[in-house]
Parts: C-alpha cells; structure tokens; sequence
C-alpha cells in the first residue's frame, strides 16, 4: 500500500523549500539563464519570466518559468529518463 500525497508535502510550518540564488537580479536584467543542480527546489513567485538551466544528471535542461508552474519543483520540468524502444537489427 502507497502514502497518500498528504503524507509525502513538507510541513506546512517549514514552508517551501528554495535556494537562494546569488546570481537572481543579475539574471531578471540580463536575462541570462540561471544555471542550478537543485532539482527539489520550489518555484516561488519571485522566479517567474526567468529561466533556468536545470541538471538532469547528464546535462543541463532549459526551463523557462511561467505563472502555472509557481508550487512546483523544478525538477519535475527536466525529465532524467529518456524513452526506449527495441529496434529488430541494428541497420533500421
């Protein structure tokens, strides 16, 4: 049997959880993506219209933050697996 979603959220005391980005008002005038390894990262508010470079493990993933994506993590918008198929031969 799975926990229910209730039992996986932060405690509501504790708030969010963020980095603080040193480079985050360098980067509202510039516009130079922020690049950050910190997939559990929350999305506040602050951070929308910028853009950052998320590591998925291999590499880093463009994710531009728009209004609908305030709550989330920023993990959940650089996917870590890519899709697999069987091929019959190696010539297809």
């Amino acid at each position: 049997m799975r926990p229910t979603g209730i039992l996986l959220r932060r405690s509501t005391w504790k708030g969010p959880f963020f980095t603080a980005f040193p480079s985050l008002a360098q980067s509202l005038k510039s516009g130079a993506p922020i690049y950050t390894k910190s997939r559990a990262c929350t999305v506040v508010p602050n951070f929308v219209g910028l853009k950052f470079m998320v590591h998925n493990g291999k590499d880093f993933l463009p994710v531009q933050i728009v209004e609908e994506m305030v709550g989330h993590k920023l993990g959940e918008f650089s996917p870590t697996r890519t899709k697999f198929s069987y091929r019959q031969t190696k010539n297809r």
